[in-house]
């Protein structure tokens, strides 16, 4: 992940995890969904949002989220490796895992900001 967009990515996964903490869950997810979708042009960034979706799942007892996320969990990294992701895709189990989705404007700032092209 390039040293100008990691802050962003990391202050998601931070903010996912006070949120979480303070049992915020609904924002905390959406933490998560933001940090997914900054990181999953990058294998281990991909798939550690992956990992915490799926401990998400597990927190909040749903079957649907744990079994959406372990095929994700798998296979997200490989395919950020080989460059085939769904761009803005949010990562969870209530979304098709291969359907690209527009990016919202605040995280195609982030992009620019941080100098990245992400198409």
């Amino acid at each position: 992940m390039p040293k100008n967009l990691k802050p962003y990515y990391k202050t998601e996964l931070a903010t996912y995890q006070t949120e979480y903490t303070n049992g915020n869950l609904k924002s905390a997810w959406n933490h998560l969904e933001r940090a997914h979708i900054i990181g999953q042009k990058y294998p281990y960034a991909h798939t550690f949002v992956h990992c915490k979706m799926l401990q998400f799942g597990i927190k909040i007892k749903s079957g649907k989220e744990v079994i959406g996320q372990i095929p994700r969990l798998i296979f997200g990294g490989i395919k950020s490796f080989v460059g085939k992701i769904p761009v803005g895709n949010p990562g969870g189990s209530n979304v098709p895992p291969l359907q690209p989705f527009p990016i919202k404007k605040e995280l195609k700032d982030i992009f620019t900001k941080a100098g990245v092209t992400f198409s």
